[in-house]
């Protein structure tokens, strides 16, 4: 796939410059703030499910967690005994085998990868004497044609550096949506404020913007900044970093779950917070037989392209 990068010039330094503003209005936010410990009532345990997954040629896992308090940082724990199955639209079942406490797994054969386009799957899954079912259906994803460094000379809180952006265009008809996952040297960028995702070419459906070039912010949204030693930002690559970008599909249930999620955890905190809308637990697509049961989480199947590059001064 060949794309005349030329006719993009127009809005590449106003979309560059829109994502760093959020950015630097993030980090401004952020920077200012002290920590309080309120009291707060235990909430019983309820059953997470991380349902994640697609048809990259590797074990595909299904996680099973319980819920615990806001402030208890420990690893949720695993559940077990649970008896896990997708199964497609044509009835083939894939059965996923407990591997670790609350992780069960498919693993392909060799060659073998999980699922088809345009095919739907439902989630099923028994536990404790509660069944818990959701649908979803592997959507199609274009490739990701090209990943592109550019020096920067950036004024404010930014230092001068190389920014990396990747090359994808929006499959025809409206209504795909992605999420574009990033590996620095072969690390995933999975923070909050990673996040990235795309309705069509852009950021919300209503945009006029099917079958383009994704747009700036969301090209440039593969850079991370971090701090050094020292608490100044540094620049997001260096020679001899790699980075990989991964453009998952998704449904449009998915795109509306994940951009609840970054605004759940993704918190400026500081003064702002005092008139953020209070924290609750994100919709999940996934149904217990149970009326009066709760569940959280979410199945989504997806389809995945991806390519990568070393950056050679």
């Amino acid at each position: 796939m060949i794309f005349n990068k030329n006719i993009f010039s127009n809005n590449y330094q106003g979309g560059k410059l829109a994502f760093l503003f959020l950015l630097a209005l993030q980090l401004t936010f952020s920077s200012c703030e002290d920590e309080i410990r309120p009291e707060l009532e235990d909430a019983p345990e309820i059953v997470a499910i991380d349902a994640w997954i697609n048809n990259k040629p590797e074990p595909q896992i299904i996680r099973l967690n319980g819920t615990q308090q806001y402030f208890d940082n420990s690893v949720p724990a695993g559940l077990s005994g649970a008896i896990v199955q997708v199964v497609d639209e044509n009835l083939n079942v894939f059965e996923f085998e407990e591997t670790a406490s609350g992780e069960y797994t498919w693993t392909p054969q060799a060659g073998e990868t999980f699922g088809q386009i345009g095919v739907q799957y439902g989630l099923n899954i028994e536990y404790n004497g509660v069944t818990y079912n959701s649908i979803s259906k592997m959507n199609g994803v274009p490739p990701v044609d090209s990943i592109s460094f550019t020096f920067e000379g950036v004024d404010g809180p930014f230092p001068d550096g190389y920014f990396a952006e990747f090359w994808a265009r929006d499959l025809a008809g409206e209504g795909d949506t992605y999420w574009i996952k990033t590996f620095k040297n072969g690390v995933y960028q999975g923070k909050p404020s990673e996040i990235n995702i795309a309705f069509d070419a852009g950021f919300s459906n209503g945009g006029s913007i099917d079958g383009l070039i994704f747009i700036p912010p969301i090209r440039f949204g593969v850079n991370s900044f971090e701090e050094n030693e020292n608490g100044e930002i540094v620049a997001p690559f260096q020679p001899g970093d790699s980075i990989y970008v991964e453009l998952h599909s998704i449904t449009n249930e998915a795109f509306f779950f994940l951009n609840e999620v970054a605004f759940q955890t993704n918190r400026p905190g500081g003064f702002a917070e005092l008139f953020a809308t209070p924290l609750s637990n994100v919709v999940t697509n996934i149904i217990p037989s149970d009326e009066n049961t709760e569940v959280v989480g979410f199945f989504n199947v997806s389809a995945v392209s991806g390519n990568g590059k070393r950056l050679v001064e």
